[in-house]
């Protein structure tokens, strides 16, 4: 990715908000202190007034759900075992939030983090705008503006004076793509020019001249979700032998095949090494931790690097084919570091995890959503993933239990963006 920021292919911009502030309201001790008092009511009286009674709690019930959120709560309750979602890996193009929410709202989504709007003056203004006026729905992360990588010092003032200016905007989080270690010129934008010919050509997730700007987030609370590397096989020659090799053909610009290329080992080895450096930051490894074939690897950094959280976007069908119980041991092990997300993206088109040759529809964003569903929370097995061109083979569900869907699917997500959806959650036990 060249230029100034790392925008999505729709052009991605849309908008954060502060936390919305949610609050239930409170009985009238003095109105139940009458109650007790009252004088006796003939049985037929008492039938009726019980009723009332019971129509007044569900209204209560009902509206204790801001009105913002109803539909989505309502199609989560009909879909899944658990009302309330976050999905914590989407993008979403700036004049497509209101068929985002039309998404999100037919499948139990009731917030959702776009991760690709911009920086302070290169798109993040207009997605904070875009934010409020469609509801605060859709929260915001900022990205890095690339324009003076090759001057360290003054790309490191520029981006630190960023973070502090989109946490007081509103944004959540701070978000890298790929193009980290994988299309950023280590000697500066202009080199983007021309093609180049060797890894070392290019800027490491690791290059000492970021490391200001992963202090400043964990300084301003701004949890960082990373996208490093890709699938393994995108790393091996495109081939009728590659099992990506559909998926690769139709995006052909995907494969990190050759010796420009750097290896993905080296880049995780470069992740790893980011995330150990600076324990006070916290980072999200988008896409299973980047390394969804591997879970065993996955766990590993989870056990030694408490500041290490992971989302699961994009990545259902890679580490489904992992045997079930084991799997269902891994989200129950790490049910407080594991978040729901999908890799949806909207703009001209969607983006349902990956992209195929075929322009899908919001019935096939259905099925995407339930899709996962159905591996989270049943125990069915040989069933569809949620994204077919990323590879010819079925899952075995999971069956996790409610709690831990719980954790996953929004109080996780809560903790790191800080705000607070399910209003009993917040009432008082």
């Amino acid at each position: 990715m060249n230029g100034r920021s790392e925008r999505g292919p729709e052009d991605d911009a849309v908008g954060a908000t502060d936390n919305p502030g949610l609050s239930v309201s409170g009985g009238d001790s003095r109105t139940d202190k009458r109650c007790l008092s009252v004088a006796p009511v003939p049985a037929t009286r008492l039938s009726l007034l019980f009723v009332c009674a019971l129509f007044l709690c569900a209204c209560t019930q009902e509206g204790a759900v801001p009105s913002k959120y109803r539909r989505a709560v309502e199609a989560g309750t009909k879909k899944s075992k658990v009302a309330w979602k976050i999905d914590f890996h989407a993008h979403v193009a700036t004049m497509s939030f209101e068929r985002a929410q039309r998404i999100m709202d037919r499948n139990g989504i009731a917030l959702a983090v776009n991760l690709t709007p911009g920086f302070p003056g290169g798109g993040l203004e207009t997605a904070l705008m875009m934010s409020h006026l469609t509801g605060d729905r859709i929260v915001n992360f900022v990205n890095i503006d690339w324009e003076d990588v090759g001057d360290p010092a003054r790309f490191a003032e520029t981006n630190v004076r960023h973070l502090k200016r989109a946490k007081a905007m509103g944004a959540r989080g701070l978000k890298i793509s790929k193009a980290l270690g994988l299309g950023i010129p280590a000697a500066g934008i202009e080199a983007a020019m021309k093609e180049h010919t060797s890894a070392s050509e290019l800027l490491r997730v690791d290059d000492p001249r970021l490391d200001p700007i992963w202090e400043e987030a964990g300084r301003q609370g701004l949890p960082v979700s990373i996208h490093t590397a890709d699938p393994v096989v995108f790393f091996h020659a495109v081939t009728p032998s590659n099992e990506r090799y559909r998926e690769l053909s139709v995006h052909p610009h995907w494969s990190f095949f050759g010796p420009q290329w750097p290896k993905f080992e080296d880049l995780i080895g470069q992740l790893r090494k980011v995330v150990a450096s600076h324990p006070a930051t916290l980072f999200v490894g988008v896409h299973f931790g980047n390394f969804a074939e591997n879970p065993s690897f996955v766990g590993k950094m989870l056990d030694e690097f408490p500041n290490y959280h992971i989302d699961v976007a994009a990545r259902v069908p890679e580490f489904g084919r992992h045997d079930a119980g084991k799997m269902r041991d891994f989200f129950v092990k790490y049910q407080d570091r594991v978040l729901f997300g999908t890799d949806l993206g909207v703009g001209r088109s969607l983006m349902l995890g990956s992209g195929g040759d075929t322009e899908p529809t919001e019935d096939d964003a259905e099925k995407f959503y339930d899709a996962h569903w159905r591996y989270f929370e049943t125990g069915d097995r040989r069933i569809d993933h949620p994204t077919p061109i990323q590879g010819d083979w079925k899952i075995d569900a999971i069956d996790l239990p409610v709690p831990v869907l719980e954790k996953l699917y929004y109080k996780n997500a809560e903790k790191l963006l800080g705000v607070r959806l399910n209003p009993v959650d917040l009432a008082p036990h």
